[in-house]
């Protein structure tokens, strides 16, 4: 590159989209790039000296914090760069944006408006709340990803003050019963809106995630400047550079309900064809100091460039994360709106979806029911009807959530059956069990 140009770090440890998106835009800006991933990271103090490998002027952070066990780890990593160099997307304000419950409370300081909520560290206060959300409520953890951890409960439906490890809260319902469901995600960098999208909720959920199937559709010109506003004071009072604001609009007017510190491109680009990661770029170039030609950033926006950037380390010192090891049987533990109970679990390649034992779906509360499925089990040639919920499964430090069937197992071995949708992120090791008193005889699964 040439002698003006500067060098931005991405901090990323997963390989996304939307981070070989950010390095292809700052390339293509005329700018040098580095990836911070585990291959190629280092720091040390020497005599005094701190010295971060590789050198970069100004990092933006994409680390993804909701979906691993210990958030602190990679977030006090992103701490230590952080104060080496400039960085976009601060910890403190990606903390206040992880943690739902700290992002209502930095929203109502702010005036900014956003549903009820309650956060209690005991079950009975929170069950106690429960009256004070009507009919319907949602109920979710405070650190979540994707939908995960976030159910509709009614007003009979027992609720506990952690899921799994993850502390819950009660939330106001924003609904307008003669719209179909939707909320609006706004994409702002730096004060500025680049793109937003209607969300709509996939058919037998009120969801309104792209990764669970949601729906777009392109509202960047049809957003109203109240809620544009309203966008850019919430990124704002959370402290977030770049950030995927969710809003709902009620018959009260526009509510917030999230600020998302690593929003997906995927969906605004499908709905608007306008991609963020130019703006980020650009953002990212001028804090060090470089500069930009805008009228390059919005040519770059209307395409979404993740092809394998020139910044990921050289093939030679760096092959994809290996998955994790899976036994035949493992323990894990299971949470649900009541609950969480930690039980043996079966792993079976050749089930698409995991299945638990109608008993301990009770006993944790997992659901409500989505729908019913037709299942074909072991070598029977009719198809069974099983209805399916929602559950949050921990497996070796990892959460997933996912639809399982529910089905009595009480005459099986174990009363999780964990399928491909759990499975798929890991390696099986069957002569690998975590039980010592494995039955003789194998189970017939579907």
């Amino acid at each position: 590159m040439g002698a003006d140009s500067v060098t931005v770090g991405v901090l990323s440890l997963h390989t996304s989209k939307e981070t070989k998106a950010i390095l292809n835009a700052v390339e293509a800006l005329g700018h040098d790039t580095e990836w911070l991933r585990a291959e190629n990271t280092s720091i040390s103090v020497t005599d005094g000296s701190v010295v971060l490998e590789p050198s970069v002027d100004v990092i933006a952070n994409r680390m993804l914090l909701s979906n691993t066990e210990q958030p602190c780890e990679e977030l006090g990593l992103a701490n230590t760069f952080s104060g080496l160099v400039p960085m976009l997307n601060e910890p403190a304000a990606v903390l206040t944006a992880v943690h739902k419950l700290s992002t209502a409370t930095a929203l109502a300081a702010n005036d900014v408006q956003t549903p009820n909520v309650t956060l209690s560290l005991s079950t009975e206060g929170l069950n106690r709340a429960r009256e004070n959300y009507g009919e319907e409520a949602v109920y979710k953890t405070a650190i979540g990803t994707h939908g995960g951890g976030t159910w509709k409960i009614g007003p009979d439906d027992p609720v506990n003050a952690k899921v799994g490890n993850r502390y819950a809260f009660l939330q106001e319902l924003i609904d307008r019963d003669d719209e179909r469901h939707r909320d609006i995600r706004v994409y702002v960098v730096d004060g500025d809106i680049v793109g937003a999208m209607y969300r709509y909720a996939p058919d037998n959920d009120w969801r309104t995630n792209v990764a669970l199937g949601g729906s777009v559709e392109n509202a960047t010109d049809d957003l109203p400047e109240e809620a544009r506003e309203m966008a850019r004071r919430a990124a704002d009072a959370v402290g977030l550079d770049y950030a995927g604001v969710d809003l709902v609009e009620s018959d009260d007017g526009w509510f917030v309900l999230e600020v998302n510190p690593t929003a997906g491109f995927k969906g605004l680009y499908q709905a608007t064809g306008i991609s963020p990661a130019p703006a980020i770029a650009r953002l990212a170039i001028e804090r060090a100091g470089g500069e930009v030609d805008p009228e390059r950033v919005e040519e770059l926006s209307a395409v979404l460039d993740d092809s394998q950037p020139s910044a990921r380390p050289p093939e030679s010192s760096i092959t994809d994360e290996e998955p994790s090891v899976i036994g035949y049987t493992e323990e894990v533990v299971l949470a649900g709106t009541s609950g969480s109970k930690s039980v043996l679990a079966k792993s079976d390649t050749g089930a698409t979806r995991t299945s638990i034992d109608t008993s301990l779906a009770a006993d944790i509360g997992a659901g409500p029911i989505k729908s019913i499925t037709r299942i074909r089990s072991g070598s029977s040639k009719t198809a069974k009807s099983r209805p399916v919920v929602d559950v949050v499964v921990g497996v070796g430090g990892n959460q997933h959530t996912v639809t399982a069937s529910v089905e009595d197992r009480s005459h099986m071995d174990y009363p999780v059956l964990l399928g491909r949708d759990i499975l798929g992120n890991y390696q099986v090791d069957v002569s690998r069990r975590s039980d010592t008193d494995a039955p003789d005889t194998p189970e017939e699964e579907e």
